[in-house]
């Protein structure tokens, strides 16, 4: 918990309520390029575009936000009225790059020029084989690598899994409370959270197993949670049957609540001691998110197989497994694969991406807008929602501030996360929440957003936020 969050456990009373901070309204697109593409969409608005998708679009499919993107450009949006909005959202963190990256955009549109597709299980391409060298290199440790290419992040899982068991012979799954890996039902089974993603659509696959994480919130503690682990091998998870320990460095859709590093060290321990395949889930937050190009970094801890996605390849559609090579040459040709599995224009579409990480240095750019942001939070805390922010956490620009009713009960307070979100947009910011409870803002700006447009999206949170507790003191 942030130092300046903290401090507001001490006061005896909240401050005065502050005035409510000024905070631009969406306006009309003025930039020529933002102009030009909301004209394509004339006559089209939000509301008749929002009736053809509940006419259309499967309910299960939820939008956080009822407008329609017509153009973007790095950390902007324009929606088909011609709406700017300031975007924190970044695709659900996948804009790493920012939308549009102009080298992402010319490496896409000149392999287009060549070819779209062959399926690499057909005719092979180097754009794949490209990639998968670059992937390579970047992952930790000293060992040799060797990746797969994918479509989607929870293919990437189901692949790692299907990995570790032909690697170890051992059909079982390890995953921890809260973790999130995908929306399939091998990977739901995976998933630790109910609503709304494995809600009524159980039963799920035999020997995935789970274990505790360590939560301050909950009062578990690192020891408490491995303690829980070693009872799941005394009591369900066969330690000689497991094939695979799976986790997130830095939960996502569980409330951005990164592991504590001795956690990750002991799990490594003990799957040497017991012959498991420990498997790092970098799909949220990789490639420059947290700081490092997978936040296992941080702790020192080199993982055996490591799942990737999202923010790969700024925003077109890729996923994959890198992993040591002889846990990836355990499969039989044939084993793996996918008919768009490797796409060669997201791979040069990635290729593209993971060069501007380097050369634009995004890795120090994360970092310094994670403290930027930590700072920028407990002020906003303090002044304009006292005794409502109860904890600012993450790793890098991978940050999320979580709210509570009052610090007393700590009760997390959905309900004024949820307005918070709704004042944004109408001031022109697009956020999202996490977390079990549904209480957590997380930041997924692009890390190639300008000093100006960071600035700007805090003073519409500080004002939303301000929105928010009108609203619900009323």
């Amino acid at each position: 918990m942030a130092n300046a969050v903290k401090s507001q456990k001490t006061a005896k009373k909240p401050a005065r309520k502050a005035a409510k901070p000024k905070a631009k309204a969406p306006v009309v697109a003025e930039a020529a390029h933002g102009a030009a593409a909301v004209a394509t969409q004339a006559g089209k608005t939000n509301a008749d575009l929002l009736a053809r998708r509940q006419a259309a679009v499967a309910r299960g499919v939820a939008s956080a936000a009822p407008v329609f993107a017509a153009h973007a450009e790095n950390a902007e949006l324009w929606d088909v009225e011609g709406r700017r909005y300031v975007d924190f959202a970044g695709g659900i963190a996948v804009l790493n790059t920012g939308h549009r990256h102009p080298k992402v955009i010319e490496a896409a549109k000149a392999q287009e020029d060549h070819y779209t597709h062959t399926s690499f299980q057909v005719v092979p391409y180097e754009p794949y084989v490209a990639l998968a060298e670059k992937l390579n290199s970047l992952a930790p440790g000293d060992a040799p690598k060797k990746s797969l290419l994918v479509t989607t992040g929870a293919e990437a899982v189901e692949n790692a899994v299907k990995i570790a068991r032909a690697y170890t012979g051992r059909p079982g799954v390890i995953a921890f409370t809260g973790g999130y890996h995908g929306r399939t039902l091998l990977t739901l089974g995976m998933t630790g959270k109910i609503s709304p993603y494995k809600k009524d659509v159980g039963p799920f696959p035999a020997d995935i197993f789970r274990a505790p994480f360590p939560s301050a919130r909950d009062g578990i503690t690192v020891e408490d949670a491995l303690t829980g682990l070693e009872n799941l091998f005394l009591t369900d998870a066969q330690p000689d049957r497991v094939a695979a320990i799976i986790i997130e460095p830095v939960l996502g859709e569980g409330g951005y609540i990164p592991v504590p590093f001795e956690m990750l060290q002991a799990l490594r321990a003990i799957c040497d001691k017991h012959g498991i395949l420990l498997i790092s889930d970098e799909i949220q937050a990789g490639f420059a998110r947290t700081g490092t190009w997978f936040a296992i970094e941080h702790s020192g801890v080199v993982p055996d197989l490591i799942t990737v996605a999202k923010s790969m390849a700024g925003g077109y559609p890729i996923a994959g497994v890198i992993g040591r090579a002889d846990v990836m040459d355990a499969m039989a040709p044939g084993g793996l694969g996918g008919t768009y599995g490797g796409n060669p224009v997201a791979c040069a579409a990635a290729l593209a991406a993971i060069e501007a990480i380097e050369t634009e240095g995004l890795l120090a750019r994360s970092t310094a807008l994670g403290e930027r942001f930590r700072a920028a939070f407990a002020e906003i805390g303090a002044r304009t929602a006292p005794f409502r922010m109860w904890d600012i956490r993450g790793l890098g620009a991978m940050l999320a501030v979580e709210f509570v009713t009052d610090f007393e009960t700590a009760k997390p307070d959905a309900a004024l996360t949820k307005s918070v979100c709704a004042h944004a947009l109408k001031r022109g910011l697009i956020l999202l929440a996490c977390g079990m409870h549904g209480n957590a803002l997380r930041i997924m700006v692009p890390i190639t957003a300008s000093d100006a447009i960071i600035e700007e999206g805090l003073a519409i949170f500080e004002a939303a936020l301000a929105d928010a507790v009108v609203e619900l003191s009323v």
